[in-house]
């Protein structure tokens, strides 16, 4: 053998003549190959040349490096920073309290997300493990990562098919292909070239790597092996993919650099003031300095949002949402568009019959996929037919289902399920739903179906008659007949009747399939082609589709209700796309953009025109991954949804990748950010009702923590400012941040969701947590807070109280404010004590639990010795309880004054 030409690897052949336009004589002289297969010691040659038939590992993280990642967080540098300052002053129990704050940050972000990438390891296992070749005239099983160009493989059913494969000799080969290409039925396969250029979907004379055989045998030869593949070309465009910073994370992460350069500032300045104003001791104007970062950094903030998060996905987990990665919970509620792919996932990926048309009459057929319940009809009728007067549909029925080689069975879980062909299988059903009086079958010969003549026949005695029954596509079997069954028996073909017929079939996005049959005098049991061509009697056609899930259809009426768009992106026919986005309520002045079309759309126009499309037929992967860049390019937070293999690079790119749980494939699953566990896309506006709840609950949280820091950077400001004891200690503020405000915010993520959240717009993804209103709110509480904290002070100082009883006493009134304040967060804009605030369990508990830490902090001996605090009296806690409630009365006045306000604004 000659040595392998570079072009047998796709990834140098950019010009080159693709291996489904050649012949399969000129594929063999171009590959350096024969129907004898290539020798041991040349297949060995190019594996060592061209590598194996293998899709590369990707480097994993070691464990301590995704650890340390936890700490890459500005907020989390300041702590650092004043661990080292107070280590330095040698204050070695304010070190340890702060980092150990640090560690219980990054202790809960490690191992509440699970970020390891498995979607490249499961595409390596959907490749075959063994192959079946001919190497020198002999037939070999060797491993199948041993395959390279030029090798002959045997294909049989069942298979996985091991390599990209031209095919030279073929038998009724059927291969599914779903979840390559999205094509819903199974592909039948020739050997002859194409004259032209081919989707993946259409180029028939291939077999492709992690496909498998349903029917029938082949022989090819190979012409891709490993990353060369088509799924070879999926993995590497899901490990280019980079990662996708989520709203939230970019929002959480922009202000924390706003508080670092706030705080950054702010002692800087007041470095200056109190060493050259005020004279302060080096030592304590550090350690001051150090109170105030400790102070204005939201340290708690980390570990509760972490914890809001893990609830959602706790929910969505029960409500069969499986969340992957913590922040998508929150990303589901600013997604505004959701790509979806359609077979298994708008439709039920189960082939069914919905119409029948005879000679005389148009049938409906009810029910969905492969469970046989449902009633067969007169159009537009719906009591049950008297097989007596539908002769003819019974014996069109009777037709498909002996002239059948599938079988239809329930599994484990009580599904129903096609053994072989869905077409065939519909047809089974079809029958099961008619319920038609037994007859005595007896098989006998058979022309299997070929899509070189696009039929199959069988010839069989029925209850003593012997008969031939044909099935195939419509315009073969039609010009094959002479004659058509009436309701009185045979007449004349009427051919225009039944084109005009089909025609409005083929409208609604229906395929098709025809019947027809012929009394055989004689008892022989064979049957030829010649048979087929005279006496034969058109029976009917079957209007076959895989139907839209029932759930899709409420579900995108949910979506759009909360102004979500949805599109579908599918490999299947651009006719058969359009039918069931109608059916599913996407629009009625639809029209599919094809894949043909996008590749002559550059990615500028393609950004403009994809805003204008709800349906993208014909697609490859590629495809589905530059729309998925389109919109995102267009500043949209985009959802995309699959279970196909084709689908996993679109859903690591997308902001939410959706994954089917059931008929989704492994790799699907893991490059997902979120996997239905029921495959109902109606599972999809439940976990958006669920994101936008999560967010507004975030968003509390953020207004509840925000005051009181900013309130305790002021109580130390403002000390430095007039030269006046710090009011509060460095670990009294930890205490208050973590041990507090962590535990009182607990209770916000349990909020309900607000009435009316899924009939708003999604939130822009580029709006910030802290909008004008909210900055006010994060002012006017922080204020407040100061004002009542110095009053007390200011008071207790004037009744000549130790600084120790000061100090315990303004923590005890910050926290008591604090809680009140939690009630005030509970709704932004309307009075806070409403029903829902019954609903809210967590709201006693975090009140005890608030209670039991303070009487920790303040009576526990151990504690008074750590924080330097003292026991408090029962008129302390009323006048601390008393200004907690004056906070509440005053925040629930502004929220009363500014609602007023905007409303006087509107009208």
């Amino acid at each position: 053998m000659g040595s392998l030409q570079p072009q047998t690897r796709s990834t140098t052949r950019s010009t080159a003549q693709p291996w489904y336009r050649k012949s399969t004589q000129q594929t063999m002289v171009d590959l350096h190959t024969s129907t004898a297969g290539l020798t041991p010691e040349e297949a060995g040659s190019r594996l060592l040349r061209l590598g194996p038939n293998a899709l590369p590992a990707k480097a994993v993280e070691p464990i301590w490096l995704r650890f340390a990642r936890h700490f890459n967080d500005v907020l989390i540098y300041i702590l650092l920073a004043a661990a080292l300052a107070t280590a330095l002053m040698g204050h070695w129990t304010d070190t340890l309290v702060i980092i150990i704050v640090a560690l219980i940050n990054a202790a809960i972000g490690f191992f509440q997300e699970n970020k390891a990438e498995k979607s490249l390891a499961a595409l390596r296992g959907m490749l075959s493990s063994t192959a079946r070749v001919v190497r020198g005239g002999q037939k070999l099983e060797v491993d199948a990562g041993e395959l390279v160009p030029g090798d002959i493989v045997v294909l049989r059913p069942g298979d996985k098919i091991p390599a990209d494969v031209r095919l030279f000799e073929v038998h009724q080969l059927q291969v599914e292909e779903s979840m390559l290409t999205g094509e819903s039925l199974t592909v039948a396969k020739h050997t002859e070239a194409l004259d032209h250029e081919a989707q993946l979907a259409d180029r028939s004379n291939l077999a492709f790597s992690g496909t498998s055989v349903s029917a029938g045998n082949a022989k090819g030869v190979v012409v891709e092996t490993g990353t060369a593949t088509e799924l070879g070309k999926i993995n590497r465009m899901i490990a280019t993919v980079d990662e996708t910073e989520t709203p939230l994370l970019r929002q959480i992460a922009q202000l924390g650099k706003r508080i670092f350069q706030l705080i950054i500032g702010m002692m800087a300045l007041l470095f200056i003031i109190g060493f050259f104003w005020h004279d302060y001791p080096l030592g304590e104007l550090s350690l001051s300095l150090i109170s105030l970062a400790v102070a204005a950094v939201p340290e708690g903030l980390p570990a509760i949002v972490s914890i809001i998060l893990s609830l959602g996905v706790q929910r969505m987990a029960r409500n069969k949402a499986i969340i992957r990665k913590l922040p998508t919970v929150e990303t589901l509620g600013a997604m505004n568009v959701i790509c979806s792919d359609k077979t298994g996932t708008l439709t039920m990926n189960e082939m069914t019959v919905k119409h029948v048309l005879t000679a005389n009459r148009f049938y409906g057929v009810g029910g969905q996929s492969y469970e046989p319940r449902g009633r067969i009809t007169l159009a537009g009728a719906t009591e049950a037919l008297d097989w007596t007067a539908h002769g003819n549909l019974a014996a069109f029925i009777r037709a498909v289902d002996i002239c059948n080689d599938s079988s239809l069975q329930r599994d484990e879980d009580g599904r129903w399920t096609v053994v072989g062909g869905p077409t065939e299988g519909a047809l089974k059903v079809l029958a099961r739903k008619a319920e038609l009086a037994p007859v005595d079958v007896r098989r006998l010969g058979k022309i299997p179906f070929d899509s070189a003549y696009k039929y199959m026949a069988r010839r069989c005695d029925v209850d003593g008659e012997s008969l031939i029954y044909l099935k195939g596509a419509p315009d073969v079997l039609l010009n094959m007949c002479q004659q058509q069954l009436g309701a009185d028996g045979p007449e004349a073909l009427d051919r225009a009747y039944w084109e005009r017929e089909m025609s409005h079939i083929a409208e609604q996005g229906l395929r098709m399939l025809a019947a027809a049959y012929r009394a055989v005098p004689g008892a022989g049991g064979e049957i030829a082609h010649d048979d087929l061509h005279q006496g034969m009697v058109f029976l009917g056609v079957a209007g076959l589709m895989d139907p839209p899930r029932p759930e899709a259809i409420e579900a995108i009426a949910l979506c759009k209700q909360a102004g979500i768009q949805v599109k579908m992106i599918t490999g299947d026919h651009p006719d058969t796309a359009v039918a069931i986005a109608r059916m599913l309520g996407m629009g009625n002045d639809l029209r599919a953009m094809t894949g043909q079309e996008l590749e002559q759309t550059d990615d500028a126009a393609l950004q403009a025109l994809v805003m204008h499309y709800s349906v993208f037929a014909r697609t490859s992967p590629e495809h589905k991954l530059r729309l998925v860049r389109a919109l995102q390019a267009n500043g949209q937070v985009v959802g995309m949804t699959g279970d196909g293999v084709n689908d996993a690079p679109a859903l690591k790119q997308a902001d939410v990748g959706i994954a089917m749980g059931i008929k989704g494939t492994e790799v699907t699953k893991e490059a997902a950010d979120m996997v239905l566990t029921d495959d109902n896309f109606s599972t999809i506006a439940n976990a958006v009702r669920e994101g936008r709840r999560v967010y507004d609950n975030l968003k509390k949280t953020v207004l509840f923590i925000l005051p009181t820091n900013m309130a305790q950077g002021l109580l130390i400001v403002m000390a430095l400012l007039v030269g006046a004891v710090v009011p509060l200690s460095p670990l009294q503020i930890l205490w208050m941040n973590m041990a507090t405000s962590t535990t009182l915010s607990f209770a916000l993520a349990f909020e309900p969701g607000e009435a009316g959240m899924m009939r708003r717009s999604p939130r822009k993804a580029g709006e910030s947590i802290l909008n004008a209103y909210a900055v006010w709110r994060v002012l006017f509480v922080g204020v407040l807070l100061t004002a009542a904290a110095f009053l007390l002070e200011a008071w207790m100082v004037a009744d000549g109280q130790d600084t120790d009883t000061i100090r315990t006493m303004v923590l005890h009134t910050l926290v008591t404010a604090q809680w009140a304040y939690l009630f005030n967060c509970r709704l932004q804009d309307q009075f806070s004590l409403n029903l829902a605030l019954l609903r809210n369990g967590a709201l006693l508990t975090v009140t005890l639990g608030l209670i039991l830490l303070q009487c920790l902090i303040s009576y526990a001996p151990f504690m008074q010795t750590a924080f330097h605090t003292v026991p408090l009296s029962f008129s302390n806690w009323m006048v601390a309880l008393g200004i907690g409630v004056l906070v509440f009365f005053a925040v629930e006045l502004e929220k009363l004054v500014v609602r007023r306000w905007k409303a006087s604004k509107s009208a």
